[in-house]
């Protein structure tokens, strides 16, 4: 198959670039690699941040702590809070937080020093500090030296002070700065969510921190007491003015009440109701009584008065007179009477006729008893109409007596109202009185139980062995830091990892067929991008250096079982099966890069073609630069350059290698000629590789690199295909996919790339689990050690 005859827009696209190769999941092969690759990165860092650690721990000074532990007691305010009814409950949270500010006051600070003298302390004024610490201070003084802070205003000039003054001045500040270093060096801090704090305080002195601790849990209690006592003793102050207030306050509303009551005659009686209300009442009473009476007598009259009104002749018929009333046994006599002369007169009549006289007389009789029963009722009727205008005259007279209370009772009522209220504030004047002097015989009570609410349970003892710093702890944490830059700076190595490592990477980044792994041959990796005025004279030729080059250049064919030249026969099968059917193949080989090694390639191929019975011709094709002619340690006058110029054929500037029959055609440097381009693309150059075609099966041409110049891309038309040689580790992705896209006609024609100068230790631990990189070393037996092929290297 021809590369060169393949349709461009047939061709497979390149992969996408690296940007879009991740993943959406952790690959945990991939970060085992990179831990592996990374190892040495991170034992180093870690050693580091061990040494590290071991010199913090040799300069830091230790320091000691000395703790002791205060409990908030309530059972200890029992006393207090049987006789005091404000009492203060340290239930809540923000109760303790308040104790810790407390501890931390600069007030409380300010005792401690002044108790201690530590101002005048040397050993805490000035402790022993670490290099760290100094360091730090260093930095700061530089800082303030070229940044000076400005001065305190109100200050001054100190120097300008008198010496008592100057000196009052220092020891202030002095005794400032102790009381500030104190209250930020100790430490309160509640445990659990018990009542207790723990107070401490470090040093590297362990005598002072046990000092500081006892003196600032002692500073504390007395603190609690003096404040409790200070409280109390205000209080009643404040209680006894109070008193003295609400007692003329008292009695003055007292006073109010009572001339309220005698100006407005609000007298009560026993049961504390007005008189006024009581008479009322009273005439209430009267009233209903007068009124029930002038109703049963209004009802006597009227029903006599009816009587009376119907006449004489029906009176004896309704002068139903009760027997309660005075002239009842005259009526009833008179009726009586009356019955008996009229039965009489009915029997006369009834026997002698209504004429007969004695009928006529009891007639008469009969109408003159009448007669006296209707003057009786006449009578009768008369009382009772005196009777009942009595009651109604009575009931008038009650009815105007109780308007009258009624409006005396409104008007005592809304008096009572403004009675009521000064009575009110009499009564709460009074209480409150009372109350305060409660409090303030209590308060007078209380100033002699000086019982705080706190108590030390743990007093501070003398610290036996150093709070910091601790050794293992640091070690940890400097072995942890170590490992965390370790990886951070494996990190970054991976990330700038932008070389092909791989054969995997290169199938997967540009889409090429891999050749194999070309390892590193010689002490030092080769350099071919020597200056071209660099011509090698006799005695150069015989240096180690040049030795050493040559030998290299001859590799494939001093080490044939060599896992260099088995590569090499790896990309020759390549291009026998690329370029199968051709008779004469042009291989051309080329680098993104000077120095990766194109030139060593190019003669080892040549040579393990010729060594294996293939008519080859090897060319140096780099003008510019021949590194291949250097490297064979060739001199010659006349070289490619003059042989295309001058129209001559290979035997005229060939050379032979006696061994493998291999022909070379060098490139000899003649100034600076910058046209090579021209010279590699033009018809005398076709017609000297259609000559050389003539003769040889093989080809090799060793151009320049593609990103310097562009003589390899002029010579693409006459090569039949390409070997890519890439330095492993060195040549960028990135550089080589851009070369690809931007040149599609030498992409087109490269058969295969090969990774050349590889670290075979290295080499498996780039490679995934499973991939043949992991099993090189198994492979070893089957290859020729590089020892051994620097044995053969021709003197």
């Amino acid at each position: 198959m021809n590369y060169a005859n393949f349709p461009l827009d047939k061709r497979m696209p390149l992969p996408n670039s690296d940007a879009g190769d991740g993943e959406d999941f952790i690959d945990i092969e991939r970060l085992l690699g990179m831990a592996a690759r990374q190892a040495k990165v991170v034992a180093v860092c870690a050693a580091i941040g061990l040494f590290l650690g071991m010199l913090y721990l040799q300069t830091t000074p230790p320091k000691f702590v000395s703790v002791s532990s205060v409990l908030i007691d309530e059972g200890l305010n029992k006393i207090v809070d049987d006789i005091s009814a404000a009492s203060t409950t340290m239930q809540t949270d923000s109760a303790i937080l308040s104790q810790i500010e407390i501890l931390t006051s600069t007030r409380l600070a300010a005792v401690v020093v002044d108790k201690l003298k530590l101002d005048q302390n040397d050993a805490f004024m000035n402790p022993p500090q670490s290099a760290l610490a100094q360091g730090v201070g260093l930095i700061r003084g530089l800082i303030q030296y070229v940044r000076p802070s400005p001065p305190m205003p109100g200050l001054g000039d100190i120097s300008k002070l008198d010496p008592a003054a100057r000196d009052a001045l220092i020891a202030a500040s002095r005794r400032d700065y102790a009381i500030l270093k104190l209250q930020s060096e100790i430490r309160a801090d509640r445990v659990g969510r018990s009542y207790v704090i723990a107070l401490g305080y470090q040093a590297t002195d362990p005598g002072l921190a046990t000092a500081i601790t006892k003196a600032y849990a002692e500073a504390y209690l007395a603190d609690q007491l003096d404040a409790s006592f200070d409280a109390t003793e205000r209080a009643a102050v404040w209680l006894q003015g109070r008193l003295t207030e609400l007692r003329e306050s008292s009695q003055q509303a007292s006073l109010a009440v009572e001339k309220f009551r005698a100006e407005h005659g609000l007298s009560a009686n026993s049961d504390g109701q007005l008189m006024s209300d009581k008479q009322l009442a009273d005439l209430n009473a009267q009233l209903i009584v007068a009124q029930a009476d002038t109703a049963r007598a209004s009802a006597r009259y009227q029903q006599y008065k009816s009587i009376v009104d119907s006449g004489s002749d029906n009176a004896f018929k309704d002068a139903a007179i009760s027997a309660d009333q005075p002239s009842s046994s005259v009526i009833s006599a008179l009726k009586t009477r009356y019955l008996t002369v009229a039965k009489r007169q009915q029997d006369v009549e009834a026997n002698f006729g209504p004429e007969h006289p004695q009928a006529v007389a009891l007639a008469k009789e009969k109408a003159d008893i009448s007669a006296q029963i209707f003057g009786e009722l006449k009578q009768l009727t008369e009382s009772y109409r005196n009777e009942y205008e009595v009651a109604l005259a009575r009931e008038t007279a009650l009815r105007a007596n109780v308007a009258a209370a009624q409006g005396k009772s409104s008007i005592d009522n809304q008096s009572q109202v403004q009675l009521r209220d000064l009575d009110q504030k009499a009564t709460a004047l009074t209480t409150l009185y009372q109350t305060f002097l409660g409090r303030y015989e209590e308060a007078a009570q209380q100033q002699s139980f000086p019982v705080g609410k706190i108590r030390i349970i743990s007093d501070a003892s003398t610290p036996l062995s150093a709070s910091s710093p601790r050794t293992m702890v640091v070690l940890g944490l400097s072995l942890v830091l170590g490992v965390l830059m370790g990886a951070g700076f494996g990190g970054l190595n991976e990330f700038n990892e932008r070389f092909f490592r791989t054969g995997e990477e290169v199938r997967d980044r540009v889409g090429l067929k891999f050749l194999g792994y070309l390892p590193t041959i010689g002490s030092k990796p080769a350099k071919d991008d020597k200056p071209a005025e660099a011509q090698p004279d006799a005695k150069a030729a015989r240096s180690p250096a040049a030795i050493e080059r040559r030998a290299r250049m001859r590799v494939s064919i001093d080490a044939p079982a060599s896992m260099f030249a088995e590569t090499l026969r790896s990309a020759k099968i390549a291009f026998d099966v690329v370029m199968e059917g051709q008779g004469s193949r042009v291989i051309g080989v080329i680098s993104v890069l000077p120095g990766e090694g194109k030139s060593t390639v190019a003669a080892n191929l040549a040579g393990l073609l010729a060594a294996n019975g293939a008519k080859t011709l090897l060319i140096d094709g780099d003008l510019r630069n021949p590194g291949l002619s250097r490297s064979l340690g060739m001199e010659a006058e006349q070289g490619l350059m003059e042989a295309v110029v001058s129209g001559q054929t290979w035997q005229s500037v060939g050379k032979i290698d006696r061994q493998t029959k291999l022909a070379i055609i060098p490139a000899v440097l003649r100034g600076h000629f910058s046209h090579t381009s021209e010279l590699l693309s033009s018809a005398g150059m076709r017609r000297f590789i259609e000559n050389a075609k003539e003769t040889f099966e093989y080809i090799v041409v060793d151009l320049p690199p593609l990103g310097p110049v562009v003589d390899a891309k002029a010579f693409a038309p006459l090569v039949d295909g390409f070997v890519l040689v890439t330095e492993w580790g060195r040549t960028p992705r990135a550089m080589v996919r851009s070369m690809l896209e931007s040149e599609p006609y030498v992409a087109n024609k490269i058969v295969g790339v090969v990774l050349n100068k590889v670290d075979l230790k290295k080499l498996a631990k780039y490679g995934s689990f499973g991939a043949s990189e992991k099993f090189f070393d198994k492979y070893s037996t089957y290859y020729l050690d590089k020892s051994e092929v620097r044995s053969k290297a021709p003197v």
